[in-house]
Formats: C-alpha cells, structure tokens, sequence
C-alpha cells in the first residue's frame, strides 16, 4: 500500500490523473502503463502498472523504504 497527497480536486478524473502522474514519475515509468483498476470514485484507488514486474517491485520498494520480501 502506498499513501500519496495530491492537490488536484475530484472533478472529471482530475485526482486520479494526478496520482497516476504522481506514481508514473516516482517509478519511472510512462503515464500510459498506470491505469486505475479499482476505485475509480473512491479514496482508496488500486493502480494496474504494466512493465518487468521484479524492477517495479525494486523502485517500489526503495519509494517506501520497505524491504523486498
């Protein structure tokens, strides 16, 4: 689970376009690999990235600090 901020208000999709940009450049990755899986509408959101899964996990892992299982 990853907790992000963003000022963008939830108006047409603007927050989510927000924390997809937030999380695209963190990992590295194009916007267009990130979309939102589950809870379009809700706070809490699931993100689906395309891309080489164990290099994901690594920068996900170095983001928040967690070691890798």
């Amino acid at each position: 689970m990853l907790r992000v901020r963003v000022k963008a208000v939830p108006d047409k999709g603007k927050a989510n376009a927000a924390v997809i940009a937030l999380v695209a450049k963190a990992l590295g990755v194009p916007r267009s690999r990130i979309s939102v899986a589950a809870g379009e509408t809700a706070r809490l959101k699931t993100l689906a990235v395309e891309g080489d899964g164990t290099l994901l996990a690594t920068k996900l892992a170095v983001i928040t600090g967690s070691p890798l299982a």
